[in-house]
């Protein structure tokens, strides 16, 4: 019989649910790091919030340790390449705090609009200030939704209820997903020129890190009010302080800072900023659903081998793994490049297998492609939801297989489809287990995807690489490889640099400047 410890508050019936399941429980909350080290060997399962912290040390100490399971979303508390090591399963569950997090955007939203903590507070001093706080109606007003995953989807239903029109930015929103929402895709300098309320539910990348600061500040409406209850860092909390003083942001409705625990911040003691201590997903019913999801997964995967929302395992045989795990690192790579290059809405995916690669498994190296495509946007996507994300957001995925061999003896290509058209990406392993990018656009290119890299697609003319190194040296940035394709002379070409550091955005705005430049992007694998 498995043996599970719950080493945190959870709600009782994570408990009822193993005992229901044949699978013998521990309830010991609290525990320090050494009386969970004494312990944690006797165990197939560990489930934790957040408290708990799962360190090398646990688990050097968990020789029977089988599958960690965080009720919620982070995993910042669990050693995850410690984990992989050893070889325990990591879950988490991703979608049991959606309808908390969002309807708490929504309450913090009318707070705002409304003034209602300053209100509260001078009515509880006795001042009775009626005519100090006079309030904003939602009806009517334009709210700008900057992410329409799972809870920006919900607080876009729940803004239409209250008689907003809502707009949404996100390059994954396909325009059939849009519409079943009732929300009108734009790009994003229109939201910002568009909204009265902006709201955020994209987790933080190094794309989207920043989104809301000075320079967009700039493209919005005199006025507006700002909400995030997504993630710290999104907002620059300097800018927004600043545009508060001007006047250029009217109210500011915030659950997440920059650093947390936030105990001092330039933004607190504002009436005009609502602040909350990362109470997105505090309700008694989102407790309770990530309690009862992560029993039932860690359940099913102790009783049947059955994987749900794994962070760090796909669904691979023992005797697959070696063969495969070359091939789902060239594929997570191929989709994160394409996934970087994302502008709008995704319609569909074709991945070809061709050669020696047709013959295996191809479902992991498609969920590992899928993984590295939707990860730019997407937190919490990994190797086992990646494809229902997909289907969720009406994404159609297509293998082709052939056994017949191209230039090469085993090759991957991926098209993505989306309103603009397409574009497709293609990589091969040399030596057996080393990815290489073999084409872009049906451009031959070889180059190894490296962890910066700058991306430029040029009109194929003299003194543009001569161009490129004099703007790269000039700033201080080191060239470590330098990779060229074109499709004839003097025609569209492709070009790849590896760089030594990434790429500041003044450096990347410099060689988008840069003569025949048609685009220029940094990009991280």
């Amino acid at each position: 019989m498995p043996k599970v410890l719950i080493s945190d508050k959870m709600s009782p019936a994570a408990a009822e649910i193993f005992a229901s399941r044949g699978i013998e429980v521990d309830v010991t909350p609290g525990m320090t790091p050494d009386e969970l080290r004494a312990v944690i060997g006797a165990y197939d399962g560990l489930a934790i919030r957040s408290a708990t912290k799962v360190t090398k040390d646990i688990l050097a100490a968990a020789t029977n340790l089988r599958v960690v399971g965080r009720a919620g979303i982070g995993v910042d508390n669990v050693d995850i390449p410690a984990a992989s090591a050893h070889g325990v399963v990591v879950m988490n569950t991703p979608f049991g705090n959606s309808i908390t997090t969002a309807e708490h955007a929504i309450s913090l939203m009318l707070s705002m609009l409304r003034q209602i903590p300053a209100a509260n507070a001078s009515t509880h001093a006795g001042k009775w200030e009626k005519n100090r706080f006079m309030g904003v109606e939602v009806t009517g007003k334009t709210l700008g939704v900057i992410g329409v995953g799972n809870i920006g989807a919900i607080v876009a239903d729940r803004a239409q209820g209250l008689k907003m029109k809502v707009i949404g930015f996100d390059p994954f929103l396909s325009p059939e997903r849009a519409q079943d929402l009732g929300v009108e895709k734009v790009e994003l300098d229109e939201l910002f020129r568009r909204a009265d309320v902006i709201t955020l539910h994209t987790p933080l990348t190094d794309g989207t890190r920043g989104i809301i600061g000075a320079d967009a500040f700039t493209k919005m409406k005199d006025g507006v009010y700002i909400v995030n209850c997504a993630r710290g860092g999104l907002v620059v909390e300097k800018d927004l302080k600043a545009a508060l003083d001007s006047g250029k942001v009217a109210g500011a409705a915030l659950d997440v800072f920059a650093e947390e625990p936030a105990k001092e911040n330039a933004l607190f003691g504002d009436e005009r900023v609502v602040a909350t201590p990362h109470l997105g997903a505090s309700t008694v019913e989102a407790q309770e659903n990530v309690a009862l999801q992560v029993a039932e997964q860690m359940a099913d995967y102790l009783l049947t081998g059955a994987i749900t929302n794994a962070i760090n395992v796909p669904s691979v045989t023992a005797e697959e793994a070696p063969k495969l795990k070359p091939y789902m690192k060239l594929a997570e790579q191929l989709g994160s490049f394409a996934g970087q290059l994302a502008e709008t809405g995704l319609r569909g995916v074709t991945v070809e297998y061709s050669g020696q690669v047709a013959a295996l498994n191809t479902r992991p190296i498609t969920a590992a492609l899928l993984t590295g495509l939707l990860r730019p946007l997407l937190d919490s996507v990994n190797m086992v939801n990646a494809p229902i994300v997909a289907k969720e957001r009406n994404i159609s995925v297509t293998e082709v297989r052939s056994d017949k061999a191209t230039d090469f003896q085993t090759q991957i290509k991926l098209t993505v489809s989306d309103e603009r058209g397409g574009r497709s990406v293609a990589g091969t392993l040399i030596a057996g287990n080393r990815p290489r990018l073999v084409s872009v656009e049906d451009v031959a290119i070889e180059a190894e995807l490296a962890e910066n890299m700058l991306f430029v697609v040029n009109n194929d003319k003299p003194g543009f690489i001569g161009g490129v190194g004099r703007t790269l040296g000039e700033s201080g940035i080191n060239i470590a490889s330098f990779h060229l394709g074109r499709q004839a002379p003097g025609a569209r070409a492709i070009c790849l640099i590896e760089v030594d550091q990434p790429l500041r955005e003044a450096v990347l705005k410099q060689v988008q400047g840069l003569p025949n430049v048609i685009t220029a992007l940094s990009l991280s694998f």
